[in-house]
């Protein structure tokens, strides 16, 4: 029985892999945290993954908080770039088919249309410099692995926009949210669930995928249909990013092309507003 090895398995997308796992009964799976496999001891990592010896690595960990990131350059870079390394190293070495999750971070947000694959990357805060780094690492390390880049991930799981919105859309009469950022979101259970579909295909081709949701929207837009689909009577005014300044800068646009994706394993793309009226049901 093939062994499905998945690291950061508290997060977002691990937790929504979790849940996928039962429909998957055929493969062994290990799901790790911080306190079984702590990806900043890279001097045992190595170790540690030969004792677990999986025949599929899902790498859902990473340093996601962008903004901390900015003040913690050192520990993002292990997480997101040097750990990275040693993954695909392993996984090289011991014949283990990798899939490496990375971001739209990546980009600079330049672009004016769907960035696909071979767009070119510019990142311009720390979090996004340590993930490229990461990539980079994985693939010179692992050519064979697959790298997916994914933007925006919410989930009924841990913290992020979908539940924040809905939180305060019920505590509050108004709201600000930023208007200038373009992009899409990504239901960690579609992400997951487009994983299984790749793992499942009979032909793994490598590369660099991009995966999130179909729709090009703004943030603010994205708060007006949670709070469309929640019911809620909150006033919201969009903003600029100058009137919303954060540690770290976000792309201004970095909307992904799917097109690869789909093409090459037959992976559906939803369109966000069904899947965050399926998150948003989870939620009550």
């Amino acid at each position: 029985m093939n062994k499905i090895l998945v690291t950061g398995a508290k997060g977002q997308l691990g937790s929504e892999l979790n849940v996928l796992s039962k429909n998957y009964s055929q493969f062994e799976w290990v799901f790790t945290d911080r306190t079984v496999l702590d990806l900043c001891d890279l001097d045992s990592l190595d170790a540690k993954l030969s004792s677990i010896h999986p025949q599929f690595i899902v790498n859902c960990a990473a340093h996601t908080a962008v903004d901390r990131a900015e003040s913690e350059p050192e520990l993002a870079d292990v997480l997101n770039h040097q750990a990275v390394a040693v993954m695909a190293k392993w996984s090289e070495a011991n014949d283990c088919k990798l899939i490496h999750i990375s971001t739209d971070y990546v980009f600079d947000g330049t672009a004016a249309t769907g960035l696909d694959e071979w767009a070119p990357t510019n990142p311009i805060n720390v979090y996004g410099v340590t993930k490229l780094a990461g990539e980079k690492s994985c693939m010179e390390a692992n050519p064979s692995a697959i790298i997916i880049r994914t933007s925006w991930v919410y989930s009924s799981f841990g913290a992020n926009f979908v539940k924040t919105m809905s939180r305060l859309m019920q505590e509050r009469d108004s709201l600000n949210v930023v208007n200038d950022q373009i992009g899409s979101p990504t239901y960690a259970a579609d992400l997951a669930q487009a994983i299984m579909t790749i793992i499942n295909h009979p032909k793994w081709q490598a590369g660099i995928y991009n995966f999130s949701n179909e729709g090009e929207i703004s943030w603010y837009e994205f708060a007006l249909a949670i709070q469309k689909i929640g019911g809620f009577d909150c006033s919201i005014s969009g903003i600029p990013s100058s009137a919303y300044p954060t540690p770290a800068q976000r792309p201004q646009y970095s909307l992904l092309d799917k097109t690869k994706i789909a093409a090459t394993f037959g992976v559906v793309v939803p369109k966000y507003k069904e899947s965050l009226v399926k998150c948003m049901g989870l939620l009550g």
